[in-house]
């Protein structure tokens, strides 16, 4: 009889706030650090980054002034990073940013790193996912 874990899943509660990012990031990096190459987490902490500090800054938070991040890792390899907020009227969205811009980026830097992304929407928030 066989043992293996076929996945492996972790969900985290951050403030809705800048600090949000910070501590899933920090959270995701402990916990797959042992469980993926180092490249790969690196892209995995920047898509983890980016999609809360999008959540936090044009987006409305869950009840209780949170955004819930969620990851799981599949038997096959791939990584997936769930964040789940409040919701937004217009929705997450790739621009272009110019090259002085300050800000724009974080979801064509989302887009270049992961394998797919999109959004989900439920009636009662949104939940911008990521695959790697």
């Amino acid at each position: 009889m066989s043992t293996t874990v076929a996945e492996r899943a972790w969900c985290v509660v951050v403030p809705h706030h800048a600090r949000g990012a910070h501590l899933a990031r920090h959270r995701l990096a402990d916990e797959l650090d042992a469980l993926m190459a180092p490249g790969r987490l690196d892209d995995a902490i920047a898509i983890a980054a980016e999609l809360v500090g999008n959540a936090v800054r044009h987006a409305a938070p869950l009840p209780g002034d949170v955004i819930r991040v969620a990851w799981r890792l599949i038997a096959d390899g791939t990584l997936e990073i769930r964040v789940t907020d409040g919701g937004s009227p217009a929705g997450p969205q790739l621009r272009v940013a110019g090259p002085d811009a300050i800000d724009g980026r974080g979801l064509t830097i989302v887009a270049a790193l992961a394998t797919g992304w999109g959004v989900e929407r439920d009636g009662l928030g949104q939940c911008v996912w990521a695959t790697l």
